[in-house]
């Protein structure tokens, strides 16, 4: 059976004359199913590290390796995504009328992230009582600040001071920025331009194929990324800060019952057939930790949802760098956590600070793949309160904290991409509805 052109070779469909009996839950058979490979994966990662940790140490070759054949063409996706997006509308009012849409609607719903986050941590306040000198904190020497960023020197840094270099450095901000000038130029140019728009689609479409074959290996970069951070940190270091993980875990799902699912329900959607939809890319990013490792398959599969590609091409990209209503949830609750376990006074007029303070670090970390940890420790050097090696404290359970906020983050990007679709009037709404309902799955025949 042949693919349309807009499936990811994930998603293909698996012929027929398969049984019944042999399929997963999500409509394949069991053992080609990419969401029950990586959930495997994972589980034996966590096996691995017990059992064996001396190999799941040397492992993190492997997730590593995974994560930089996506980053070697994610910069090459965005551009052809952004450029495409723009050059297929022509116009320019409506561009700048979605790209505004879009921006106001990651600043409020990153907002409400960043209260979320201190409110809940206020509440359950999971470090009271540690009592903890930062200086006595082994690995202390491991944390460093990102560097200190103004206003200017950020809106200076959204220009690239060459359009190689911001490729070469896999900024996706800059990559950003330079697509959409591109994008405009093209289709300034016009009906001329056609040529260059379909070798732009044939890369894009080329750049598919090999995401496709690089995800065969998302299985194993699960098992490997989990197998590492259960051997190098042990059960033991994992859960003696389980009640921050807890409150975390908590935190997020309080934000998709009380921000995410409204904003679905606005949008028209349902929030639980969109995640079911994104299952195997939610999933992938639980055990790698990496946003861009799915951005080539969000890319395809919400222009199959029935979305415009314009609108796809503007805002996903977009959201990568600017709605990141995870981290702003980690960065929140682990700010105030290390004030709690090393007993630093923090009142209101501190944590909305800290909360100003966020709003503008979360914009400089954007597009700099693993920016949590060196992002959170500029904004405690920003406020001057909380002591910056103290940020050692949670180096244990980052990866497990990670994986929560990622997964939050591109939950939240396909939910902004299909709301502002919906403002837009951009959306099929039959094949919507289709394709939510199904699942996303190719049915076989009897």
């Amino acid at each position: 059976m042949s693919t349309s052109k807009t499936t990811p070779p994930t998603e293909r469909d698996q012929g027929a004359g398969f049984r019944w009996a042999s399929l997963s839950p999500f409509g394949k058979p069991l053992h080609r199913d990419l969401t029950f490979q990586v959930l495997v994966g994972m589980i034996v990662g966590v096996l691995l590290g017990i059992v064996v940790p001396a190999v799941g140490v040397n492992l993190n070759l492997v997730s590593t390796l995974f994560i930089h054949l996506i980053q070697m063409i994610v910069g090459l996706v965005v551009f052809c995504t952004v450029t495409l997006g723009i050059a297929k509308v022509r116009d320019f009012g409506k561009v700048g009328k979605i790209a505004i849409k879009a921006i106001l609607y990651f600043e409020i719903i990153t907002t409400f992230a960043l209260a979320i986050g201190l409110i809940m941590i206020n509440i359950l306040q999971p470090g009271v009582g540690m009592h903890i000198n930062p200086a006595d904190l082994d690995g202390a020497d491991q944390v460093t600040a990102a560097k200190p960023m103004t206003f200017s020197s950020f809106i200076i840094g959204l220009v690239p001071t060459s359009a190689v270099g911001a490729f070469a450095e896999g900024n996706v901000l800059q990559i950003l920025v330079f697509s959409a000038l591109f994008g405009c130029g093209v289709a300034a140019v016009g009906a001329k331009a056609d040529p260059l728009v379909r070798g732009i689609d044939s890369v894009q479409r080329s750049l598919f194929w090999v995401i496709g074959r690089i995800m065969r290996l998302a299985p194993l970069a699960a098992c490997a990324a989990i197998a590492y951070s259960v051997s190098s940190y042990g059960l033991d270091s994992l859960l003696s800060l389980g009640a921050l993980v807890l409150e975390f875990f908590l935190t997020v799902i309080v934000f998709f019952l009380i921000i995410f699912w409204p904003v679905s329900r606005i949008a028209g959607i349902s929030l639980w057939k969109m995640m079911r939809y994104f299952r195997e890319e939610l999933l992938l990013v639980i055990g790698t930790s990496s946003s861009e490792s799915v951005f080539p398959q969000l890319t395809v599969k919400l222009t199959r949802l029935g979305i415009k590609e314009e609108v796809v091409g503007l805002v996903l990209p977009t959201s990568y760098s600017f709605n990141h209503d995870g981290t702003c949830l980690y960065w929140a609750a682990t700010s105030v956590f290390l004030a709690q376990a090393t007993d630093t006074h923090l009142g209101l007029g501190g944590q909305l600070s800290l909360m100003f303070v966020l709003l503008l670090t979360s914009k400089g970390g954007a597009g700099v793949s693993g920016s949590a940890i060196p992002m959170l420790a500029l904004t405690l050097a920003a406020t001057g309160t909380i002591p910056v090696a103290s940020v050692a404290l949670i180096l244990g359970v980052h990866k497990i904290l990670s994986g929560a906020f990622v997964f939050t983050n591109i939950a939240g990007n396909c939910l902004a991409t299909i709301f502002v679709a919906k403002t837009e009037k951009a959306i099929d709404w039959t094949i919507m509805r289709r394709e939510l309902d199904s699942g996303g799955i190719r049915q076989p025949t009897r």
